[in-house]
């Protein structure tokens, strides 16, 4: 076995408070003889520095929690840090620049936690515990020696230096990819050897690249995985089909966006007797074709998500199976797994079924092609059949049924616009518009809700383990700053027992509704809920007000419910073959840890071209609106260009502004001119910063007639 400094600390920490003889700690590895030794010299070594602290002859303990912290390093542009602890309850620990020079930011380390010269305490770096980077992407820059290499990330500030000749492809300013094999020390830079060259940095297919390696996405599928997606059969074979359900004769359509090619979900309406409306949603029946551990399933498992960047995709599957025999494309058979529910009028499931079926969807259609006849009120347009507009009005009026329900029971909905970016043939952003939201948005996305909900509560309601989606409730500190900041605007919060439901919410939400403060409470509601993750434990879902949810409605793009999708299998089956054990908690906690990745890689790309969109822009003067505000400023998002960037307090020379915390607003402390989210505002571009992803506004005007929000006595309609 490897033991690390990690591992002992660790041991130590599972046994605070009991002091451990060295033969007591080394027991608990499997060690030889010299690594028993090893491991005692590394056990001193720690004391010597500060990590473990010998408390009688022989044992050793961890210093007290307010002495020595551990977590992971956050560095400052300015040189200093933060370490963010590990341990709950512990706050934030302060590191001046001077003992950074041997960490780079995401680093785990050990600090001891000291009293400062300027007063306070300040933390020192003992060790690093583990590296956060072993690559990085950066511009090459030819010079002393074999040159070096600048990193992209703005966090790291260390220029690697390297230590072999560049490859002969490699041109200054290019982005390459250099491995660290040396570390920085107090007084020596970090070197290394660079791996590949990605190529000019204005390339945008170069962008991505750099993207995936900064963030650790997988780029390629491994050798096994490609022959195996070549080896599934690019049509439905007749033997595929023995055990399921022939639903092909049914008016199945996919609903999505222009340009979507992998088609999840097909969905269809049926009207009943008394009212009633029956629901089948079809899902891709992925679970057919990637079996638990083969290669496709490996390297969909370390990916855990398909990552969407404008004009590109990495996906989880082989584009075979993505874009082939497991997208429910139109015209051609398709295995799928099917939910069908039956819907009251009031939106109430009153029964559901789940089973394996074979469909043939019958058109493709866009979200805009949708809401056209939707809003049109039409029973025939010419290039759709007379019974698909007709099914669509009846799928409209099953889902204002189901979001009426889910209303009624409080589920939240802040209905938040997106960044719709349009390239142009070069791959270079044309325009960043605000992404529509149609009622055929909707449409889909209460089927797919009810689907979730009720494959959750069929597993459930039979004691099945499966990976829940869970939201959970807000912590009691931020509801009582909630609290606080809706009592300034004369709305009233109950909290009981800690806690508030989300129907009370609702109705805060519905209270300022059209109003000046509508987007300030959104705001300051949203930063107070926690971000949702996968789990085994079934803790609910907060934020749609449900007791029991999961997700299973996109097998082709989440690895979740493709899990989810297995275990439903195992419970409709009359097979009595054991399956290989799952451990949900792990997966829990691996698939939320890589949707967190994509989610960072895509705002990374997205700021990229909000940015590159804007270069040419600076010196122009905007109308804007206040999207947020912080202590360091305020954030303001364009009226004609969907994009944000920040108005630094320091340019803000006309007072001295302090920030109001329980209000969110800067004050002005002489002329009291106050900031607050919603003001309109004029600014004007003076910088783009596109390593940084910043854009740098300064304020030009602002409507001095804007109602004040802690009034409320003006109801004007103008919203940014």
């Amino acid at each position: 076995m490897n033991l690390t400094p990690d591992d002992l600390l660790k041991l130590l920490s599972q046994n605070r408070g009991k002091p451990l003889s060295g033969r007591q700690i080394v027991s608990q590895f499997q060690l030889s003889r010299d690594q028993r030794q090893h491991a005692l010299r590394m056990l001193d070594s720690l004391a010597d520095e500060g990590l473990v602290r010998r408390v009688r002859k022989g044992l050793f303990s961890l210093p007290r929690s307010s002495e020595m912290v551990v977590g992971k390093v956050s560095v400052h542009r300015q040189g200093y840090g933060f370490v963010i602890p590990e341990a709950a309850g512990q706050a934030d620990v302060f590191i001046p620049a001077r003992y950074m020079r041997e960490v780079m930011d995401g680093d785990r380390v050990a600090v001891r936690v000291q009293r400062s010269s300027r007063g306070g305490y300040e933390g020192r770096v003992l060790r690093v515990l583990s590296r956060a980077h072993q690559t990085i992407v950066g511009t090459y820059r030819p010079g002393h020696g074999y040159g070096m290499v600048l990193p992209s990330d703005p966090a790291l500030s260390h220029g690697i230096m390297l230590l072999s000749p560049a490859p002969g492809d490699a041109h200054a300013g290019d982005l390459v990819v250099v491995s660290i094999a040396q570390y920085p020390g107090r007084r020596e830079p970090p070197r290394g050897v660079m791996v590949e060259v990605l190529g000019d940095p204005a390339d945008p297919q170069v962008e991505i690249l750099a993207a995936a390696y900064k963030f650790n996405l997988p780029r390629e599928f491994s050798t096994a995985t490609l022959e195996q997606a070549r080896s599934i059969a690019p049509v439905v074979r007749e033997e595929d089909l023995a055990g399921r359900e022939d639903l092909r004769s049914t008016l199945f359509v996919t609903i999505d966006g222009e340009t979507a090619k992998d088609f999840d979900d097909a969905v269809a309406v049926s009207r009943e007797p008394g009212g009633c409306m029956r629901l089948w949603v079809a899902i891709a029946d992925v679970g057919h074709y990637v079996a638990p551990d083969s290669p496709i399933d490996r390297d969909a498992k370390e990916r855990g998500t398909s990552v969407y960047f404008p004009g590109s995709c990495l996906p989880m599957l082989p584009e075979a199976l993505s874009n082939g025999i497991c997208s429910l494309n139109p015209g051609v058979d398709r295995l799928v797994l099917t939910a069908e529910m039956l819907f009251d009028k009031q939106g109430v499931m009153l029964e559901s079924r789940f089973f394996h079926a074979v469909i043939c969807s019958k058109a493709r259609l866009t979200y805009r092609e949708v809401a056209d006849v939707l809003a049109a009120g039409a029973i025939h347009n010419p290039a759709l059949s007379d019974p698909l507009i007709s099914q669509l009005h009846h799928m409209s009026e099953l889902a204002s049924r189901l979001q009426a329900m889910r209303f009624r029971r409080g589920s939240l909905d802040f209905d938040l616009p997106e960044p719709e970016i349009v390239l142009d043939l070069q791959g270079r952003p044309d325009q960043i518009l605000r992404a529509e939201r149609t009622v055929a948005h909707r449409l889909i996305e209460e089927f797919m809700l009810a689907a979730n909900e009720a494959v959750a509560k069929f597993l459930s309601d039979r004691n099945i383990p499966l990976l829940y989606r869970i939201h959970e409730s807000p912590e009691v500190e931020k509801l009582f700053a909630f609290q606080t900041f809706l009592a300034h605007l004369n709305i009233g919060l109950v909290v009981t027992d800690d806690s508030v439901s989300p129907t009370v919410l609702q109705g805060v939400l519905e209270t300022v509704r059209d109003r000046p403060e509508e987007r300030m409470v959104n705001q300051f509601l949203l930063r107070s809920m926690k971000q949702a993750r996968y789990s085994s434990d079934n803790l609910g879902h907060f934020g749609l007000a449900s007791d029991c949810y999961c997700h299973f409605t996109s097998p082709i793009r989440r690895y979740p419910d493709l899990v989810v999708h297995r275990i439903l299998s195992r419970a409709l089956s009359t097979s009595k073959r054991s399956s290989a054990t799952v451990n949900l908690e792990e997966l829990g906690d691996l698939t939320s840890q890589k949707e967190r990745r994509a989610m960072e890689a895509e705002r990374d790309i997205v700021a990229l071209r909000r940015c590159q969109f804007m270069a040419d822009k600076v010196g122009q003067v905007f109308d804007a609106c206040v999207a947020d505000v912080q202590p360091f400023g305020i954030f303001v998002e364009l009226k004609d260009v969907f994009v944000e960037g920040l108005v630094h307090v320091a340019t803000l020379t006309d007072d001295y502004y302090e920030f109001d915390e329980e209000l969110h607003r800067l004050v002005g402390q002489r002329r009291r001119k106050i900031f607050r989210i919603g003001e309109v505002v004029t600014v004007q571009l003076v910088k783009v910063n596109l390593e940084r992803r910043e854009l740098d506004f300064e304020l030009q005007g602002m409507r001095t007639d804007m109602a004040s929000a802690t009034a409320g006595r003006r109801r004007s309609k103008k919203k940014c």
